[in-house]
């Protein structure tokens, strides 16, 4: 199974996102299939970048977004 989800990047204690397209059997931040945008914790306020026309791509052949992953999606306008 496919699923769309983040993929976590930066030094620590300062967290980075990327929302990744990734099999669901792959570790976090191991191998992905594609990159769909950004998510940014640590700015005031946070920042989401998707594109969503990939992201409708990957979900209209069956991708499952995790729950995170769905709420960054509709904050960005998905």
């Amino acid at each position: 199974m496919v699923k769309i989800r983040l993929a976590r990047l930066g030094a620590h204690k300062r967290p980075f996102y990327r929302m990744v397209v990734a099999d669901s059997r792959a570790r976090r931040d191991g191998p992905f299939i594609e990159v769909l945008g950004i998510y940014d914790p640590l700015k005031d306020p946070y920042e989401v970048k998707l594109d969503l026309e990939r992201t409708r791509f990957w979900l209209q052949r069956g991708a499952q977004p995790t729950d995170i992953a769905k709420k960054l999606m509709q904050r960005a306008g998905l």
